[in-house]
This record gives structure tokens, C-alpha cells and sequence, in this order.
């Protein structure tokens, strides 16, 4: 094998200058760079106008988020307390049984199922249906959530 008979390598042959490889190359003694400055040395990347500034600072804030204002609730269905056959439920009921994960987090009840005997429900919030299903067999809602504190 001859020299002249290597195979072309593929870095090589992406159409890439090496730079500052000698006067002939056409890119040598500064390789393109120019004389001096922040751009001829090693790097240097150009940087924003204000730079100090945080990306997400730089554009205003426009509308409104109630993400801030929200009251998270955790959600316990009517059809998962009808499973347990108790005649009163609580919220230190529901995180024994492991309905709620935390016991200082609000509780909120769903509905959408009818029920066959009378139970007693304690949280902190209701669906309309939840409260027509409990009361309708004559059962018995206590909400401990003031309304003017949540959604």
C-alpha cells in the first residue's frame, strides 16, 4: 500500500478547513480569528445584551395564573368509602385505610354512586353529587373545609 493509496478519511472529507495549518493553507498564523480581542482567544462565547439578567427575566410577564392561589385537594371517591362498610368516616379513617397519603392535606369527595344504607362523612369538601347520594339514603355530610377559604 502506497500512500497515495489510503483511503479517504470521512472526518477529513466533510468539507472542513483545518485551520491554522501553515502560510499555505490560506487560514494560517491566526486561523481566521483576526488580531486580539475576546473572540480571537480560546472559549469566548458571545453573550446576550445584559447578560447578568436571567433568560426568563428578559420578556414581560403578561396574563394571570391562579397556580399560586389554588388549594390543592386530595381526591377520595363515594364508591371507595361504600367499600368499606363504616357507618362514620373521617379523615384520620381514610389515611388509616391508606385513602390519603397525607393527614394534614385537604380532602375533597366525589359522587356518582347510589348507596344502600346511611353513613356519616367527615371532610373537608363535597361534589353536589357526593352530598345529594349521602343525604338521599339519609346520611349525614359534615364539610370542616369555611367556604370562604376554598374553591
Amino acid at each position: 500500500m502506497k500512500l497515495n493509496e489510503l483511503p479517504k478519511i470521512l472526518a477529513c472529507s466533510r468539507n472542513t478547513k483545518r485551520r491554522g495549518k501553515g502560510v499555505g493553507s490560506g487560514q494560517g498564523k491566526t486561523a481566521g480569528r483576526g488580531h486580539k480581542g475576546g473572540k480571537a482567544r480560546a472559549g469566548y462565547s458571545p453573550a446576550p445584551c445584559c447578560s447578568g439578567i436571567p433568560f426568563y427575566r428578559h420578556f414581560p410577564i403578561r396574563g394571570f395564573s391562579n397556580k399560586k392561589f389554588r388549594v390543592p385537594f386530595t381526591i377520595v371517591s363515594l364508591q371507595d368509602l361504600v367499600d368499606l362498610q363504616l357507618d362514620t368516616i373521617d379523615k384520620p379513617c381514610m389515611q388509616q385505610l391508606g385513602l390519603v397519603r397525607n393527614g394534614e392535606s385537604l380532602v375533597k369527595v366525589l359522587g356518582g354512586v347510589t348507596l344502600s344504607k346511611p353513613i356519616t362523612v367527615i371532610a373537608d369538601k363535597f361534589s353536589r353529587s357526593a352530598i345529594e347520594a349521602i343525604e338521599s339514603v339519609g346520611g349525614k355530610v359534615v364539610v370542616l373545609l369555611d367556604e370562604s377559604r376554598g374553591n
